[in-house]
Formats: structure tokens, C-alpha cells, sequence
């Protein structure tokens, strides 16, 4: 009587054992799936950062070369501000040293005025 219980138990176990192996054997082919994923995830993620480093780097070599023509630029203009400067200072040091003259004159006319004042006077 214990023996064919014995046997059932024994088939049941040996039937667990089988399915226990089959989901083991599923789980086996998923897990390697999904490293396959994953590794090829990591390189395309890899890759696609390299691509972006790639690109980011050649677009700041174009943004530093923009910069510098347009500091290039700005110097060349700020020279020519400077020769322009230069010239209106050199037009007021002028102006200036001819002042003195001017006054000169002023002050001949009004000796000049009152001169022929008084010869008209006189005459």
C-alpha cells in the first residue's frame, strides 16, 4: 500500500522536476535575451554619445572661430575709431594753438579802432 503511494509521490516529484527544468530553461533563454539587449543598448548608447561628443566639439571649433573674426574685426574698427580720434585731437590741438593768435588780432582791430578814432578825431 505504501508502495504505489511511494511511486505516485515519486512520478508527481519527477513531473515538478520537469516543469521546474522547463521554466528554468525559459528563464534561461530570457535572461540571455535581455543581456543581448541590454549590450547592445549600452553600444548604441555609446556610440550615439561619441556621435553627440564628435559633433559638439566641431561645433565649438565654429563658434570659437566665429568669435575670434569678430574680435578681429572689433580690433580693426576700434583702430580705425582710434586713427579717427587721433585726428579730431590733432584738429583741436590746432584750434587750440591758434587761439592765441586770434586773440592777437582782436586785440590789434581794437587798438586798429581806436587808433583811427582818434585820428578821426584829430583830423
Amino acid at each position: 500500500m505504501l508502495l504505489p503511494k511511494l511511486n505516485e509521490i515519486s512520478g508527481e516529484l519527477k513531473a515538478l522536476e520537469a516543469k521546474i527544468e522547463s521554466v528554468d530553461n525559459k528563464l534561461d533563454v530570457r535572461i540571455d535575451s535581455v543581456e543581448k539587449v541590454i549590450a547592445s543598448l549600452r553600444t548604441e548608447t555609446k556610440s550615439d554619445i561619441e556621435n553627440l561628443r564628435i559633433e559638439t566639439l566641431a561645433k565649438l571649433e565654429t563658434v570659437d572661430a566665429k568669435v575670434e573674426s569678430l574680435r578681429k574685426e572689433m580690433v580693426s574698427r576700434f583702430e580705425v575709431v582710434d586713427a579717427k580720434f587721433e585726428a579730431v585731437d590733432s584738429r583741436f590741438d590746432s584750434l587750440e594753438a591758434s587761439i592765441p593768435v586770434m586773440e592777437k588780432i582782436a586785440e590789434f582791430e581794437v587798438r586798429l579802432a581806436e587808433l583811427e578814432k582818434k585820428l578821426s578825431v584829430h583830423a
